[in-house]
């Protein structure tokens, strides 16, 4: 049985301080300012904006430069108050390129660019998946930095050639904030390029694919001190500490939760990560099979988990149909969702099928799933919603049962957290689907993990037990309990023939 990472919790007395954390995910970034003041924590949105990619007929890219902007417009806009320290969290995977001068070679792609597609097969051919993961110990999705850098060296070798540094997003962010280059180390376990053991840069697998590790700057750990912000970026915060949280989004969701042996996290959102925290990476011949990964995590720990298609498919449904002009709020969504009882169990899916990555139309690809698989096809903007819920609730227990083959470990509770942490409705179905109690909340978890390592680094708290503490005494949680479990174990069989007769 492989041992969780669990530690004990100590509280000190502690004076005010203030952090902003920058939390950026695939649709929007926030800016939130905390104040610590008694063992307790409060926080503000003090600025939010939209994160569009741009498309163009060849290519789907990340808009930096303005994302920029934006945070550069929060940092003008922080209260006068003595700030502690600033830190930055992003997605994973995704990076830029700069030049000698330290300028962007080019917008960095998105995760979504179809210029990976095959390409995870060709790298196959040169490196055996199965030593790919024995060195890595990270999930194969076509996505990975791994495969959009083969691709890149393959496709435009002059950007390749001209580059001199390749940074992740919130490396790059942090580089723009302090003028020094480093790579965080929980974003850097995701790009599929470390050695899970070494934790460093698997410099042996990337010569062998003729990847250049000239571009790959030197690694730091989850809590390190950044530099501060030089004056470029801000006149008014020069000076100020940047600590490199957990930068990758998962790292921090989880490092603000304190939790026992025996529960599983689940981080909901754009995507749903679904995993445990533990002492040590997982790497094994049914790990590998069942395809989890081994994320690094803050203070020593690995995340094993799995990535999960998440929200993403209720997200592109919606922007569909406003094409189309129908506008729903979610809330509505979800509201006739639960009382359209007719298209219960109907429709049900696989969200990870890869139709699902980067359709045109998503509702086109999901009716046209269920054709091939001889199910009716959602009738209605509500049926589908219904669906998507459903199918992603019993991915879920499908996963968590997965975990606990690996883990050894029969986990009694899901906590999850996120902005997803707010839906009820999904929440309810998991507990109902998987059969265990369903702890939601923080949604605010991402920014509180960020928060909480900046709290750990600057000695605003003793330790990470602490910080997570003063978490779960600021913060409150809803409870779900299964129900109706007859009913959905009466589908699980169907979703899961559904599923493996597709693939």
């Amino acid at each position: 049985m492989r041992k969780p990472a669990v530690c004990a919790v100590q509280y000190h007395d502690q004076v005010s301080a203030h952090f902003l954390a920058f939390d950026l995910g695939a649709e929007s970034g926030r800016a939130v300012l905390a104040r610590l003041e008694s063992s307790v924590l409060s926080v503000t949105e003090i600025h939010r904006f939209p994160n569009q990619p741009l498309k163009t007929d060849t290519s789907l890219r990340w808009d930096l430069p303005r994302l920029w902007s934006e945070m550069r417009s929060a940092l003008d806009s922080v209260p006068k108050a003595n700030l502690d320290s600033i830190g930055v969290d992003t997605w994973g995977v995704d990076y830029g390129l700069l030049d000698v001068r330290g300028e962007l070679v080019e917008n960095p792609h998105h995760y979504r660019d179809p210029r990976t597609d095959g390409i995870m097969d060709a790298v196959f051919e040169r490196v055996p998946r199965v030593e790919i993961y024995g060195i890595t110990g990270i999930q194969f999705l076509p996505f990975n930095t791994l495969y959009q850098l083969y691709a890149a060296c393959r496709a435009t070798p002059a950007a390749i050639e001209r580059a001199q540094t390749l940074l992740t997003i919130p490396d790059l962010l942090n580089y723009w904030l302090t003028g020094n280059i480093a790579c965080e180390y929980t974003n850097a376990t995701t790009m599929q390029m470390v050695d899970a053991r070494t934790r460093c840069w698997a410099a042996g697998l990337l010569g062998r694919l003729e990847v250049p590790s000239r571009l790959l700057p030197p690694i730091i750990k989850p809590g390190s001190l950044a530099g501060t912000v030089k004056e470029e970026a801000s006149r008014a915060l020069a000076g100020t500490p940047v600590i490199a949280p957990a930068c990758h989004d998962t790292g921090s969701a989880v490092a603000a939760i304190g939790i026992s042996s025996k529960s599983a996290f689940l981080s909901s959102g754009t995507w749903s990560l679904l995993g445990a925290e533990l002492t040590e990476p997982v790497i094994t011949p049914l790990a590998r099979d069942l395809n989890f990964t081994n994320e690094g995590g803050v203070c020593g720990t690995i995340r094993l988990l799995k990535n999960i298609a998440g929200l993403w498919l209720l997200q592109a449904c919606r922007k569909r149909w406003i094409e189309a002009g129908l506008e729903f709020a979610y809330a509505d969504l979800f509201e006739a969702a639960a009382s359209d009882e007719r298209s219960a169990f109907r429709s049900l899916f696989d969200p990870d099928d890869p139709a699902f990555l980067h359709p045109g139309s998503m509702p086109e690809a999901i009716a046209s799933y269920c054709a091939r698989t001889g199910q009716p096809a959602p009738a209605s903007p509500p049926a589908f919603t219904r669906a998507i819920l459903e199918s992603l609730a019993f991915k879920y227990r499908l996963v968590l049962e997965s975990l606990e083959r690996l883990t050894g470990i029969r986990f009694e509770e899901i906590r999850i957290i996120g902005g997803g942490s707010k839906n009820r409705l999904l929440n309810q179905f998991t507990a109902d689907a998987t059969g265990r109690t369903v702890v939601a909340g923080p949604a605010e978890a991402t920014a509180l993990g960020n928060i909480a390592m900046q709290m750990l680094s600057t000695g605003a708290v003793a330790s990470l037990a602490e910080a997570r503490g003063v978490i779960d005494r600021s913060f409150p949680v809803e409870r779900f309990e299964p129900q109706c479990t007859d009913r959905w174990d009466a589908h699980y069989q169907r979703f899961q023939d559904v599923e493996y007769t597709h693939a």
